[in-house]
């Protein structure tokens, strides 16, 4: 599927050559799609996260006005910085653009995002799924030509 195309092949018509190649090419499309799929469970994990830390500031005395904040400019690199705001985040939109929103726009933001992600993860699994019994049935009949030595 990563040219698009969706043909059907007789599996019985191929060398065992070709079966290889078929095989390699499923193979490299199988492991595209999990590393896919793991980036996703990791963007939706974040997504998650920068949810329940909106959700949850109400409950932490550190993130209230004019308080001293650690504020993130890489995954290991922080500045010291004052909040200036408690209703209102900054909310990384995507592609290095960031958004001032206020907490509720925020959140509904994040469940959406959330959610869309959830319905790729699940979209994908079913491509993933599929790929994996594509793999099992080109094994298969490799396995039966190399028995047979056709």
């Amino acid at each position: 599927m990563a040219s698009g195309n969706n043909e059907t092949i007789n599996l019985d018509t191929l060398s065992a050559q070709q079966l290889s190649q078929v095989k390699k090419q499923l193979d490299e499309e199988l492991e595209h799609l999990t590393s896919s799929f793991a980036q996703l469970h990791a963007a939706q994990s974040k997504f998650r996260e920068c949810l329940r830390c909106i959700q949850d500031k109400d409950k932490s005395p550190a993130l209230r006005e004019n308080n001293s904040i650690l504020v993130p400019l890489t995954n290991s690199l922080y500045v010291r910085g004052t909040l200036s705001s408690a209703s209102h985040v900054v909310v990384d939109i995507g592609t290095g653009f960031y958004v001032e929103k206020k907490i509720k726009s925020a959140a509904d933001f994040y469940e959406n995002k959330v959610g869309e992600v959830g319905t790729s993860i699940k979209d994908l699994e079913a491509i993933v799924q599929a790929k994996t019994n594509n793999v099992r049935v080109v094994e298969e009949v490799l396995r039966q030509k190399m028995v047979t030595g056709t």
